[in-house]
């Protein structure tokens, strides 16, 4: 019976130990994570472990994850994702004013080179090297671009090639370190309430220029539609007043050539008129006309008009 007590204590016993040993020698990689191992008798593994859990070997003394998906940053004075502090900071600009900004950013470790992010962080985990590394590198880094702006492009028309310009920095700083910057973008900018108000005197003024340069080109614009109305105008009433002297040009010719053939005509009729009369033709018309009348003779104021029909010869008594 002893013998049978003594055995169940030595096998959970030895269940215990193992169970131990496999907790000691597990390990569970989250997904979007690949973790970096290193033994005590060999340094770092060249193979990573992937997402799951997997069994080491006791020599490994330890273990580091990174993250190789999309991680999402802030350096903001709210109360936002990993930023539960007041994280904005100052920046300046190329005219020695200074900003105040807030930041969001994403970012990931190159898979291709999680063992030399390892070696180059001495075994630090991804988390650690986003807070001691990543967060004060990007403040310092955006700093240096800042720098090249004045103020006023900053709220002026630049701010977005100021943001492009910022991505393009992050990338290629953080780069040669295994880390990716996927976006990086400034949710919030302000300055001192004098600086502010100047900046908001120059924009009002640019406005304004802009407005009158709108302004002008308008005109201009109405002034050349107006001349090319006036010039289309003037073509089609030159066209018109063409068409018209051709018209009456053509009337006229009509009204001529009508006269003309009149004349021709009339000519003509006179001609055959004049070429059908003979003396007895004259004498006939002559007879043809008289009304039976006698012609009178008429004198000088003195002398009577004799009509002729009253002489009759005198009677014989």
């Amino acid at each position: 019976m002893k013998r049978g007590k003594l055995g169940g204590i030595v096998l959970g016993v030895f269940i215990v130990v193992v169970l131990i040993c496999l907790w000691k020698c597990s390990v569970r990689v989250p997904t979007g994570y690949k973790a970096v191992t290193y033994h005590l008798n060999g340094g770092i593994s060249k193979d990573t472990l992937d997402e799951g859990w997997h069994i080491v070997p006791p020599t490994v003394v330890k273990t580091s994850l990174y993250s190789i998906g999309i991680e999402q940053s802030y350096l903001t004075s709210e109360d936002k994702g990993d930023s539960p502090k007041d994280e904005s900071f100052k920046t300046p600009t190329a005219d020695g004013k200074s900003l105040l900004v807030n930041l969001e950013f994403s970012y990931m470790f190159d898979q291709d080179r999680i063992t030399t992010v390892f070696k180059k962080f001495k075994g630090q985990s991804g988390e650690t090297v986003k807070n001691t590394f990543i967060k004060p590198k990007m403040k310092a880094w955006t700093q240096e671009v800042t720098a090249k702006y004045p103020v006023t492009d900053v709220f002026g028309d630049k701010r977005q090639e100021l943001n492009e310009a910022l991505d393009t920095y992050l990338k290629q700083k953080f780069d040669p370190y295994g880390i990716i910057i996927d976006t990086v973008n400034f949710t919030s900018i302000s300055t001192d309430d004098e600086t502010q108000a100047a900046i908001q005197k120059k924009v009002n003024a640019q406005q304004e220029l802009e407005l009158a340069n709108i302004e002008a080109k308008t005109a201009k614009v109405q002034a050349d539609k107006d001349k090319e109305v006036a010039l289309i105008t003037a073509e089609q009433d030159k066209e018109k007043a063409a068409i018209q002297a051709e018209q009456a040009k053509i009337d006229a010719e009509g009204k001529a050539e009508a006269v003309k053939i009149k004349a021709q005509a009339e000519a003509e009729a006179n001609k055959e008129i004049a070429e059908s009369l003979t003396p007895e033709l004259i004498e006939k018309q002559k007879i043809d006309k008289w009304n039976g009348e006698v012609p009178k003779i008429q004198g000088s104021d003195t002398s009577t008009i004799v009509d002729t029909r009253d002489m009759t010869e005198p009677t014989e008594e």
